[in-house]
């Protein structure tokens, strides 16, 4: 079902502008439903709303309507805090302007939405809204037009060609590497050839069904059109024993990564889920060099540890408990370890520079270019970054088999 694909797959548009210029109503109109509250008094929305639709022909997408921020209150700019960090994840910025608000209609604030937006090299469409209130101003018609701004007319009113020329120009603008995304598995091995996925069935793994990587990868290798075979690590052995010709990839669970290292032959490649993800979702070069920087670390070095997930940790967590032991023993039990989840990150480069290390989940749950913003906040920041996956191989001592894979067909 189309609600049920995860928001990593969805293409981002943040909705941006002052308060009242019109995103909640546009946002509503392009969902038809009520998704934000609508209000005539400035500063309704107070924290972004998303909404999963379909638009077609793009598929999949996630609207995140976000509160106006040109409030200078003390809740003002914890509204923009929140609003800023959805520069993050867009990969589409919409900036409503209100033409029928008191001159001058365009000013620095809205350049500088502009200019970030441009700066991150995130597309944009500007919706100059309520035009049947007063029409746009000849000037910032021409503005627009020379600075190459795409723009569209907006009426109050429910107007459906106007949504339908809206919608039409998010197609037409969209960034070209969310149609076509790297993959996952499917080039790591001839077509017609078989992986198999090792899937340990422990407290993490969500009853009657598989976690997210795993079906991913598995949808995947049958679009490559490829064969998988699934099993438990308790299994691998007998399993690779049986296949005639052997398998061509063995994915494992990175917490599997010890036991299962032991019982593939070395001539057969392997990688885990997570390392995959390192690929598919970030930079996997830098995250390759962030987890040999895990060698570098010192006994009172400080790491980082975040989850894209906001979930309520349970009895030996991956993120909260057994990374965090694996570095102790690895480094030095006296290691500073801090945890952020979900949206939540250090604000600035001096926050991030008094880690020494970021380690980052597979970030499966979220679209590339948020993890491309935190890989790059990273790097701008000094500090080495990678993910679970990685950092799990190198404290193992098997990071450069289990990269293998995905170094060969660089």
């Amino acid at each position: 079902m189309i609600m049920d694909t995860p928001k990593g797959f969805r293409l981002h548009l943040g909705i941006f502008g002052r308060r009242n210029a019109g995103k909640s109503s546009l946002l509503n109109r392009l969902t038809r439903q009520t998704t934000s509250i609508v209000s005539n008094i400035a500063g309704t929305t107070t924290d972004p709303v998303e909404k999963p639709m379909e638009l077609l022909p793009l598929g999949p997408v996630l609207f995140i309507d976000t509160a106006g921020i040109d409030d200078d209150s003390d809740l003002g700019q914890l509204r923009v805090q929140k609003t800023l960090q959805v520069f993050d994840r867009t990969e589409i910025g919409i900036l409503v302007v209100d033409v029928a608000r008191p001159e001058p209609v365009w000013t620095l604030f809205e350049e500088k939405i502009v200019h970030e937006l441009e700066n991150r090299k995130i597309p944009v469409l500007v919706v100059l809204n309520k035009i049947d209130l007063c029409d746009p101003a000849p000037y910032l018609l021409e503005k627009l037009e020379s600075q190459k701004i795409p723009f569209v007319l907006m009426a109050a009113g429910k107007r459906s060609e106007e949504v339908r020329i809206l919608k039409e120009e998010l197609v037409r603008i969209v960034p070209e590497d969310f149609l076509t995304p790297p993959p996952i598995a499917s080039d790591l091995l001839p077509e017609g050839e078989t992986a198999v996925l090792v899937v340990p069935i422990d407290k993490e793994a969500p009853k009657g069904r598989l976690i997210l990587p795993q079906v991913q990868t598995i949808r995947d290798l049958l679009d490559g059109n490829q064969r998988c075979v699934v099993v438990k690590e308790d299994l691998l052995e007998k399993t690779i024993q049986q296949m005639d010709p052997a398998p061509a990839l063995v994915i494992t669970d990175s917490q599997a990564f010890k036991a299962v290292s032991e019982i593939v032959p070395p001539e057969i490649p392997l990688t885990s889920f997570s390392i995959l993800f390192a690929r598919q979702k970030g930079n996997f070069s830098i995250l390759l060099d962030g987890a040999r920087a895990i060698g570098r670390l010192k006994p009172k070095s400080r790491v980082l540890i975040a989850e894209a997930c906001s979930h309520h940790p349970i009895t030996e967590d991956i993120g909260t408990e057994k990374i965090p032991r694996w570095l102790k023993n690895y480094i030095a039990p006296d290691l500073e370890i801090g945890h952020v989840q979900g949206h939540e990150f250090p604000a600035t480069s001096k926050e991030l520079a008094r880690w020494d290390l970021m380690i980052h989940c597979g970030a499966c749950m979220w679209n590339r270019r948020e993890m491309l913003c935190r890989i790059n906040r990273c790097l701008d920041a000094g500090i080495p970054i990678t993910n679970y996956g990685l950092a799990i191989a190198f404290m193992l001592g098997i990071l450069e088999r289990a990269v293998e894979p995905l170094i060969r067909i660089r």
